[in-house]
């Protein structure tokens, strides 16, 4: 042991070394990078149709994730959604609280996950959506990945997935871990938010190549583009034409998102105001198309210099 190592982060080793044995990822785990991060776990969701939503980080994919998943339920589906983010705030508005994680209560038994029953990490929200936040390793000790591993895995030794329509992975901002490339290996589709701005085009155009990386090997395809906290849609319109790639859904850049965000609950719960009312049926037409089924979009993403020069105004 290096006489410099501070105990605390030899605890946190510790705590990562059991979580990555109980996921069963003790091996050499993802050393070729996230995109080629492999799992051993692998979900079967039977009919269920599973989306991972992915975006630049603030962006706004947990007011999506759930939004999208009530949209979900308001249609009759039986709904869960799955937080992947360290941060564990993807499912708040649902559920009205920070509800315990997955790593939280595999610690709490010693990481046995045998002595887990269903209602210590499965949270019922609002309109029935079920929530799932994965949580994640101390900063620096370990990949989100292992997390994301041992949730499915949780899931299918309970046989959750079984009595599920919809699965919603809400994933983390960060494309080089492998917390964003794990979803991959079990998502029908990937869904990624976008601003009409330079930042989250540019951090888009480098998902979507992580994204058609992931599809080589898995079953993953691009669904599309959700416009989010925009008025106008022109560069990403722009940008999807260029490269193929489809807008599914604009929701535009409200007030009452904010507000949503701070009385803790979704858009579905904020009245009928005319303007809130009218991006909860945005949300409505999203679910009704990605339910009847979105084609797999081949797009080709641009190099990081030529999306330098190709975005903006003249």
């Amino acid at each position: 042991m290096n006489l410099f190592t501070h105990p605390r982060t030899i605890m946190d080793e510790a705590r990562t070394a059991k979580l990555k044995q109980a996921a069963g990822l003790d091996g050499n785990g993802d050393g070729d990078g996230s995109v080629q991060v492999h799992l051993e776990t692998e979900m079967d969701a039977g009919k269920a149709k599973v989306f991972a939503i992915y975006g630049k980080g603030g962006i706004g994919k947990s007011t999506t994730s759930s939004n999208l998943s009530v949209a979900f339920s308001m249609l009759g589906k039986r709904v869960l959604q799955i937080g992947c983010d360290p941060k564990h705030d993807s499912t708040f508005t649902l559920t009205k609280s920070l509800i315990p994680t997955v790593i939280d209560v595999l610690e709490g038994v010693d990481f046995h996950p045998e002595e887990l029953r269903t209602e210590d990490f499965v949270f019922e929200g609002f309109n029935g959506v079920q929530c799932v936040e994965a949580g994640g390793p101390p900063a620096g000790t370990g990949c989100g990945g292992y997390v994301v591993g041992q949730t499915v895995k949780l899931l299918k030794e309970h046989h959750l997935l079984e009595d599920t329509d919809v699965v919603i992975f809400d994933v983390l901002g960060d494309v080089v871990c492998g917390g964003f490339a794990s979803p991959l290996q079990h998502a029908e589709r990937a869904v990624v938010v976008a601003a009409n701005d330079f930042d989250s085009i540019f951090a888009m155009n480098r998902i979507v190549a992580a994204i058609k990386a992931k599809s080589k090997n898995y079953d993953v395809r691009l669904g599309g583009v959700i416009a989010n906290r925009s008025r106008e849609t022109d560069q990403i319109d722009r940008y999807n034409e260029a490269i193929g790639l489809k807008r599914l859904a604009h929701i535009v850049d409200s007030d009452a998102v904010r507000r949503s965000r701070l009385k803790k609950c979704t858009l579905f719960e904020m009245g009928d105001d005319p303007e809130i009312v009218s991006i909860q049926q945005e949300y409505m037409k999203l679910a009704e198309q990605l339910w009847a089924g979105t084609e797999e979009l081949s797009a080709n993403p641009m190099k990081d210099r030529e999306i330098f020069d190709f975005l903006g105004f003249e």
